[in-house]
């Protein structure tokens, strides 16, 4: 899930509410879109293999 940063900046949570903060995690903070698209896509990669 990426979300838009008030300093212009995306940033990359889990999908799922951590069970300890009952927030989402963070999964990285990114200049563009694309790139925390691309890092989002690697992450569900990763989980698979």
């Amino acid at each position: 899930m990426i979300r838009k940063l008030k300093s212009g900046e995306y940033r990359l949570y889990s999908r799922k509410v951590d069970p300890r903060t009952h927030k989402r995690r963070n999964l990285g903070t990114f200049k563009s879109r694309e790139a925390a698209e691309k890092h989002e896509r690697e992450v569900q990669y990763f989980k698979r293999h």
